[in-house]
């Protein structure tokens, strides 16, 4: 059965969640699919594969050096910066995914620097606080 689906259907995901973490039954160490961090933002693939791709954390910010003080983890990318250097502040901080906000445009040599560092790319025209709260209530996780 997919975990995704089946959380979905419950009345108090949270409180079942925690509950069956706390009996040992399932890991904490939940990870959200790409493909249903595109479908839950209605996010646009400009570039990389997401079918069997997941992730545990989010960060939003628009302040790359914040992205350049993550240690030990590499979380999905929230922002809603839209220019060359944040593709390159991904490579640096070893990122594989960035999700660009506010519908913001994606230029042609962001999806090429994204392509050629294995970066998945998406766009949607949602917030930064409403992809944030969107993503954190179907269980990626905040790094702080």
């Amino acid at each position: 059965m997919d975990l995704y689906l089946w959380k979905g259907a419950l009345p108090n995901k949270t409180l079942f969640w925690g509950f069956l973490i706390n009996q040992g039954i399932l890991s904490n160490e939940f990870m959200v699919r790409l493909v249903d961090i595109q479908t839950l933002t209605g996010a646009a693939l400009h570039c990389g594969e997401i079918e069997n791709k997941t992730i545990e954390y989010g960060f939003g910010s628009d302040l790359m050096s914040d992205v350049l003080t993550l240690e030990d983890k590499t979380p999905l990318l929230i922002t809603g910066l839209s220019n060359i250097q944040v593709i390159r502040t991904a490579e640096m901080a070893d990122l594989s995914a960035i999700l660009i906000v506010r519908n913001k445009q994606v230029t042609k040599e962001m999806v090429e620097l994204a392509k050629e560092n294995d970066i998945v790319l998406m766009s949607t025209s949602l917030s930064l606080f409403k992809v944030c709260g969107i993503l954190y209530k179907h269980g990626l996780k905040s790094i702080f």
